[in-house]
């Protein structure tokens, strides 16, 4: 093909335990998925609706260990811990009952925040594009095969902030679970293979800065490490 200019790289995460790659296409979060969450930012989450929003590819960072640019316009960057589920199957409609069956596997993320740019676009009645959708927004482990774990419906959520317990919370307690989640977005996107989806933080989140370490771990099944520069 001939293109105009070079293409773009393919953004891709590591599979654990193999030398593959995961490809990622679009990168859909679900707000306000915890209860205590939603408490902690002054709202009431919708147990009806979930709400999304939407990061670019090229947001993430991938491994095990990782190194995150302080981003620049913001004084106030939040951590958001997170379980992430990777699509190898696409589709429309899919059934709530048949959506695991579109998984690839999981890992755990962050979903950074310029909190002060989210504050201001919502006093505005703004979209929060600019408050999530920047470059290394989006950290992720490693990807860990449903095949070779399952899925997983209970298991701890934690980030560790300089060694000091910041994020706490069992993904049992997410208000949408997983094949929910697929289920409500195949009903507003066609999903894709290579789609990934950021579920929802627990309460706990607060601010980062330059020179910060962080251990963010899901259960015994993935753990990301990494430093904010």
């Amino acid at each position: 093909m001939n293109y105009v200019i070079p293409a773009p790289a393919t953004p891709v995460i590591p599979v654990a335990g193999s030398d593959a790659v995961f490809p990622v296409r679009r990168i859909f979060c679900i707000g306000r998925n915890y209860a205590e969450h939603a408490k902690e930012m002054g709202a009431v989450a919708d147990r009806a609706q979930p709400m999304f929003f939407c990061k670019p590819a090229d947001a993430i960072v991938a491994g095990d260990e990782v190194e995150v640019r302080y981003p620049p316009a913001t004084q106030d960057l939040h951590h958001e811990v997170e379980m992430v589920v990777a699509l190898a199957r696409g589709g429309s409609d899919i059934a709530a009952e048949h959506a695991l069956e579109h998984v690839f596997g999981y890992g755990v993320g962050l979903d950074l925040t310029r909190r002060d740019l989210q504050a201001a676009a919502k006093a505005k009645g703004h979209p929060w594009d600019a408050a999530k959708a920047f470059d290394h927004s989006a950290p992720v482990s490693a990807l860990h095969p449903a095949a070779a774990i399952g899925h997983p419906t209970g298991a701890r959520l934690t980030l560790h902030v300089n060694d000091a317990l910041r994020q706490d919370a069992d993904i049992a307690t997410m208000i949408f679970p997983v094949a929910a989640i697929v289920h409500e977005l195949s009903k507003l996107w066609t999903l894709a293979p290579g789609d990934l989806i950021y579920t929802g933080t627990p309460a706990g989140v607060a601010a980062l800065a330059r020179g910060d370490r962080f251990v963010a771990r899901l259960g015994d099944v993935a753990t990301l490490r990494g430093r904010i520069f």
